[in-house]
């Protein structure tokens, strides 16, 4: 086996996609990171071979994925299939899946029996090309190769000499009603998986749901079989198989649809019109390299590099594009519509930094995104928290508004405004069905849609009860945010009644600071303190003291918009600084996961930005890798990775629906954004280095910059930032204080 191996991995070497000199920023990337558990953590990441975006992603299958369990594992040894999964992230579930493995010898369907033992020394793990050798026994490998579009994929099985040539075709899994045929003439496999592991945490049934695909093969089978189709209980899995000679290359092609087998074929045929694996490939690589290459680093070094554009890579699969043929399946009515859509918003993570990073490096596709919410609201009744592709009430709050603030906000024009005042009034102003007979568990099964649950005690008391409502604090700091980018929607379409009421309204997250503790704190429906809760995320920290995966000192400074107003109940910048300084060397601060993500710029509201700019270099050093296991915390759908992103660069957008970026400490010399109008935003770091972090001075356009704010007008101007750094703090930008909300 090793002779072939080596002859397989040196071919690819010589291959006109191996980059030895003159790299892009395509060779930097390593899909690797995050998929292996290690002492930073663990971002639940997989080897995605797809376009940005993408429908369908394609990847190794080392195990079994389910909620809490992704298709590849680092540590694993064996593969058991290439799996064109649309699991967002490991939390969250798949959903119409197919998985393809090739095999020798007797028919093997279960992932026990088909898995083949492999070693990351034959693996090929890019954007836009996966390869591997699997060992099939007795010194011999099959070598497997993939790329892929938008919604479908080219795989290459290299069989040995030695027995039957099989590629087997897993529809659905035990328990699962899928369906597969064979067609011998047209050398076809179709069929569909009815699966959606999410739906139990949902209320739509969705009876007409399936994920429809149809795989081609080039060369002629010898034959072609069925499985488990007899079996009308599904007590097994289902799918199919086409057996070929000993020795010959198969070539595959897999066509992925929402709507129908006929539309698979129609998006295979318009996706992948020929057999050319290599032309295939070169498209998807000219499409990451397209979208890569805006961002530029200088001062960085080839590890470095590879960490950020790894991350970028991560930052631009979601949401992902859910329309095929000018039509979409919608989950929500279990209807098929015109137009486009995209789905798998992670929003109580993604709209603190990913969906900002968006508005940057894929401004094309914000309308359409913000207009496949406004669908989702027209189709179902409310925009989704988290669809998947329907809803599954994962998490709180309904942070979509924030993202339809923030596209208002940057001047996005190209969607339905009034009916996105619709959606956000109704999020703000209606209560979930059973508002007051139910607690809102996490993940309780078969709900109606959650919305912004307990919003019937909000709207009465100012605040929503430890005692009514699970979680109950976190959703009251969080709903004022949100009630806050509801203001200002209203205040963009004119509604001056609509911003005073709203603007009114998000200052409820100063009804839970507790003066006597100096932090947030939940209450009762008798107004009393509810307990404080402890550190660990326990489902007595989530009904007693009303804490969503946090504490009280993780969500103390949630309020995203009015750390003004925090500054002052906490008695001023000093005492605002000095409680920060505690959260920190008290370990409270938590950046696996989201909520504690803007803690290390908020020096820079209390007059003290040096700090923000040593906190947030520490952070990055400790918290992102160069490895498989360079990851903390799941990535959830790029929001981890945006956070490095934003902070290489030296800005982070603390409350992302202002339009307002606080300035940190840029990790490199030079970085770059070639920007959708044409211009390109510089940031210089003039002295940096790893021990030169302070900001001693900084300038925009040449004009002294003296506040450690950078707003989206000067990055859209294409303006040069410019930074002196030292290596002692400075008092730069230690004068600014945020503006109070303008609340009479």
């Amino acid at each position: 086996m090793r002779g072939i191996i080596l002859s397989l991995v040196i071919g690819s070497l010589l291959s006109p996609f191996a980059y030895a000199a003159g790299r892009d920023a395509v060779s930097y990337v390593n899909p690797l990171i995050g998929t292996q558990k290690s002492a930073i953590g663990y971002g639940g990441t997989m080897p995605f071979v797809s376009p940005p975006f993408a429908m369908t992603d394609w990847t190794p299958q080392t195990r079994q994925n389910k909620i809490s369990v992704t298709s590849y594992n680092y540590d694993d040894t064996t593969i058991s299939g290439f799996i064109g999964t649309h699991q967002p992230a490991i939390w969250m579930g798949d959903y119409g899946y197919v998985t393809l493995m090739p095999e020798t010898g007797a028919l093997r369907t279960t992932p026990a029996d088909r898995k083949l033992p492999y070693r990351h020394s034959t693996e090929t793990a890019r954007p836009d090309y996966y390869a591997v050798s699997l060992d099939a026994g007795k010194g011999q490998a099959i070598r497997a190769e993939m790329t892929a579009t938008e919604r479908c994929a080219r795989l290459r099985f290299q069989f040995p000499k030695d027995g039957v040539a099989r590629v087997l075709v897993e529809a659905s899994r035990p328990g699962i009603a899928g369906h597969a045929t064979v067609n011998m003439q047209t050398r076809e496999i179709t069929g569909y998986n009815p699966h959606r592991m999410d739906a139990h945490l949902g209320p739509d049934k969705l009876p007409n749901f399936k994920g429809y695909f149809v795989i081609q093969f080039r060369q002629a089978p010898e034959d072609e079989k069925t499985y488990g189709m007899g079996d009308a209980a599904a007590k097994s899995s289902r799918g199919a198989y086409a057996e070929f000679k000993p020795g010959e290359t198969v070539d595959v092609r897999v066509g992925t649809s929402f709507l129908s087998i006929e539309q698979a074929r129609a998006n295979l045929e318009r996706e992948i019109p020929s057999w050319n694996f290599d032309a295939t490939r070169q498209q998807l690589h000219t499409a990451w390299n397209d979208k890569l290459s805006r961002m530029q680093i200088d001062g960085a070094t080839d590890r470095e590099k590879t960490r950020l554009y790894t991350a970028l890579y991560h930052a631009l699969m979601y949401p992902r594009i859910f329309s095929e043929g000018g039509h979409y399946y919608s989950a929500f009515d279990d209807k098929i519509h015109a137009g486009e859509s995209y789905t798998a918003y992670s929003l109580w993570d993604t709209f603190r930094a990913e969906n900002s990073l968006l508005t940057l490096m894929a401004p094309e596709r914000v309308d359409g995104m913000v207009t496949a919410l406004l669908q989702n609201f027209k189709e179902g009744g409310w925009m989704p928290k988290w669809p998947n592709p329907s809803y599954t009430n994962i998490m709180i709050g309904t942070h979509a508004d924030s993202v339809v603030a923030e596209a208002i906000r940057k001047g996005f024009h190209g969607f339905d405004r009034q009916l996105a005042w619709q959606a956000v009034y109704k999020d703000a102003m209606t209560p979930p069905d059973g508002d007051t007979t139910r607690r809102w568990l996490d993940r309780e099964e078969h709900t109606p849609y959650e919305a912004r649950g307990g919003l019937t005690y909000y709207k009465k008391l100012g605040f929503i009860p430890t005692d009514k409502t699970d979680e109950a604090s976190s959703r009251t700091l969080e709903d004022s945010y949100d009630d806050w980018c509801v203001a200002q929607i209203a205040k963009a379409l004119g509604r001056e009644d609509d911003y005073r009421f709203f603007l009114h309204r998000s200052l409820n997250d100063r009804h839970l600071y507790n003066p006597a503790v100096g932090l947030m704190n939940g209450k009762t429906s008798d107004g009393k303190w509810a307990p404080l809760g402890g550190t660990r995320d326990t489902p007595g920290n989530r009904s007693l003291a009303g804490w969503t995966e946090g504490d009280a000192w993780v969500y103390t400074w949630s309020p995203l918009h009015d750390q003004a107003g925090l500054l002052e109940l906490m008695g001023g910048a000093k005492a605002y600084d000095a409680k920060l300084d505690q959260h920190f060397s008290g370990g409270h601060n938590v950046h696996k996961n989201e909520p504690s993500h803007h803690y290390g710029y908020l020096y820079d509201f209390g007059g003290q930005p040096w700090k923000t700019q040593a906190k947030v270099r520490e952070i990055a050093a400790a918290e992102y890798g160069y490895d498989a296991g360079g990851l903390d915390g799941d990535d959830d759908c790029g929001q981890m990775s945006a956070w490095l992103l934003f902070t290489a660069m030296g800005f982070y957008p603390v409350n992302p629906a202002s339009g307002d970026y606080m300035i940190g400490s840029p990790l490199y010399r030079e970085m770059s954004l070639k920007l959708a109008n044409g211009k390109t935003f510089r940031v210089e770091a003039e002295n940096n280095s790893a021990t030169n972090v302070y900001i001693q001075s900084a300038t925009l356009d040449g004009r002294p910059l003296n506040i450690p704010v950078l707003t989206w007008e000067q990055i859209q101007s294409g303006a040069t930032l410019h930074f002196v750094m030292g290596p002692k703090p400075s008092q730069w930008g230690s004068q600014w204080r945020p503006a109070a909300i303008p609340v009479k």
